[in-house]
């Protein structure tokens, strides 16, 4: 009796062992089957993101890219306010070459752990391009509220030097957030083991309040402002030309081109800061795919910013119908006159 005890032990020890064997190997195998789908699966949703990111990719690099070839080849266009857009093309074209094509192979079709710094270089160069870009568009309405408001200082005050010291400001600053908030955040793991569009962090509040609160801010003051005076020197117009009809068409479009650039602006990009705060707060559930939407929403205004600065200026419009034509291949056009 006494010999049989260790014998039964052994042989129940022994079935524990097998059966914890087996459930290794099946829990092993089912991660390596999920760890597989992870990072190989492609879904119907999966190639319709896909075929938008690439579409939304090729209209932002094409629209910024006949921005840059005007400014750059038109010496007419050679002035520090279209150097402050050519600024913000280069910034947006980036983001339809780099950021967008990343985020969608990454967040789709990678794991974690195969893709660790290529993750964490996409929320670099995510967070450097689209800070850059909302900073560019201050400065442009910095620089028009100088060419409005004060008119006989503009040309003394907004010259190239000043302007290149603006884009300087601007790229510095964007590149010491993005490397900042990148830093802190390396170490950190994602449960869902995917490289996400968007990951609530500490750094996620303070970074949208200097990338997007306060240069919102200083756009909707300064435009608004703009405004006003716009709406002053209209009446001073009515006043000397006695025309109810000048008036009108003077206010109308100012009123058009601010409304236009404002609007396109805080369409594309309140949504996304807004539900980063609210996510912050914890005060309400905002689903984590709706705000990734959101951001896709943000990535487009790189799309509209060549429409808005761009289209609205009869000269641009000129230097892309040249373009177009193909005139710019067959001889130098460089001194054309767009105005």
């Amino acid at each position: 009796m006494t010999d049989a005890l260790p014998h039964t032990f052994t042989k129940a020890r022994g079935k524990i062992t097998k059966m914890m064997a087996n459930d290794l190997y099946v829990n092993s195998s089912n991660d390596m089957v999920e760890g597989q789908n992870l990072c190989n699966g492609q879904t119907v949703t999966s190639y319709a993101l896909n075929v938008v990111a690439v579409s939304l990719s090729i209209l932002i690099i094409c629209g910024n890219l006949l921005v840059i070839i005007s400014v750059v080849y038109f010496k007419q266009l050679h002035t520090p306010t279209n150097y402050l857009i050519l600024s913000l093309a280069v910034t947006d074209l980036l983001v339809g070459a780099l950021v967008l094509p990343f985020s969608t192979i990454l967040s789709l079709s990678s794991c974690w752990n195969s893709s660790y710094l290529l993750c964490k270089m996409r929320g670099l160069f995510d967070i450097l391009l689209c800070a850059s870009s909302i900073l560019n568009l201050s400065c442009i309405s910095i620089d028009r509220y100088f060419a409005v408001c004060h008119p006989l200082t503009y040309r003394s005050k907004i010259n190239v030097c000043f302007v290149l010291t603006m884009i300087l400001v601007s790229w510095t600053f964007s590149a010491l957030l993005s490397i900042i908030i990148t830093v802190r955040e390396i170490g950190k793991k994602i449960p869902s083991g995917r490289c996400m569009i968007f990951v609530a962090t500490k750094e996620s509040m303070s970074g949208s309040v200097f990338a997007f609160y306060i240069p919102a801010i200083i756009i909707f003051t300064i435009y608004l402002r703009i405004l006003m005076v716009a709406k002053k020197q209209a009446r001073r117009i009515q006043n000397t030309m006695k025309s109810e009809a000048a008036l009108s068409k003077i206010e109308n479009k100012a009123n058009k081109t601010l409304t236009v650039v404002m609007g396109v602006f805080l369409m594309c990009w309140t949504p996304y800061f807004s539900a980063i705060g609210f996510y912050s707060m914890g005060k309400f559930t905002i689903p984590v795919a709706m705000i990734e939407g959101f951001k896709w929403l943000g990535w487009s205004n790189s799309m509209l910013n060549p429409l808005v600065y761009a289209f609205f200026y009869r000269w641009f419009r000129r230097a892309f119908a040249i373009i177009f034509s193909g005139k710019i291949f067959q001889g130098d056009f460089s001194n054309t006159k767009l105005l």
